[in-house]
């Protein structure tokens, strides 16, 4: 028997899901036949075969609104996040406070309007977190950023918990990611080679990858699956000791 993703019928959100792993996503779920509905805090071109809502997931009013307007949700994905580097020591209050909203508070305000909405529902619903490598693996400049996404991994193993059975709640760990701002996070061409070459599979994932495995969590495939977070990071990165002994730039 040949199994498939199959989303036929099902309302999908995806916060940010107009551009890079955003945008992975959205195709991704298009692909399997989800009607997918995108939102982001300002106006912008629709993807196409999708509807776009403007709104800042930061507000719940605004959030509970959005929801509501969309009569049935089947499947949220949280992808809406991100944060500039910043040093620790340094950076403000509010910047923290910011970094922390939308990492976690925001992914926890759309969570609950949806789930209010899936409990109503006999399917149920699912919801997918994205989330990062970061949660786990120590890295300067990001403090904020990755306190916030291992914030984001607890919260999802207690929403499975306690929202069951109606609703399964996952994360992904995604690691690096080709996208249009790569270039300005990681420098030219030859320096994003060299850092793929820290990574076992050798490459950067694509954002239709993490999409892929969003789909693969919000369809009845993962049907037992809930309370994971699922790392999609092309086997992790060599050690920094061994980058040093095979003579490979360190990154």
């Amino acid at each position: 028997m040949v199994l498939s993703i199959d989303l036929s019928g099902r309302v999908a959100l995806v916060t940010g899901g107009t551009r890079g792993i955003g945008l992975g996503i959205t195709q991704a779920l298009l692909d399997a036949g989800a009607a997918v509905v995108t939102c982001s805090r300002s106006e912008v071109e629709p993807v196409p075969g999708t509807t776009h809502r403007v709104c800042d997931v930061r507000d719940p009013e605004a959030v509970q609104a959005m929801v509501g307007s969309l009569g049935r949700l089947d499947v949220l994905v949280n992808n809406a996040g991100g944060a500039p580097s910043a040093d620790a020591a340094t950076a403000s209050p509010r910047f923290h406070d910011k970094v922390v909203g939308l990492n976690l508070l925001a992914p926890l305000v759309c969570a609950q309007a949806a789930n209010a909405v899936m409990q109503q529902q006999d399917s149920g619903g699912t919801i997918v977190n994205i989330s990062s490598v970061s949660a786990s693996r120590p890295a300067p400049t990001i403090a904020a950023y990755a306190a916030a996404k291992a914030g984001l991994d607890s919260l999802t193993g207690s929403l499975a918990m306690e929202w069951a059975p109606k609703v399964r709640v996952n994360a992904i760990d995604v690691g690096l990611c080709r996208t249009e701002q790569t270039d300005d996070h990681y420098g030219d061409d030859a320096s994003v080679a060299a850092i793929e070459r820290t990574i076992p599979v050798g490459r950067m994932a694509r954002p239709e990858e993490v999409g892929n495995v969003a789909a693969f969590l919000a369809s009845d495939l993962a049907s037992y699956v809930s309370g994971a977070t699922v790392a999609c990071h092309g086997g992790g990165e060599t050690p920094a000791f061994l980058l040093v002994q095979k003579g490979l730039p360190e990154q």
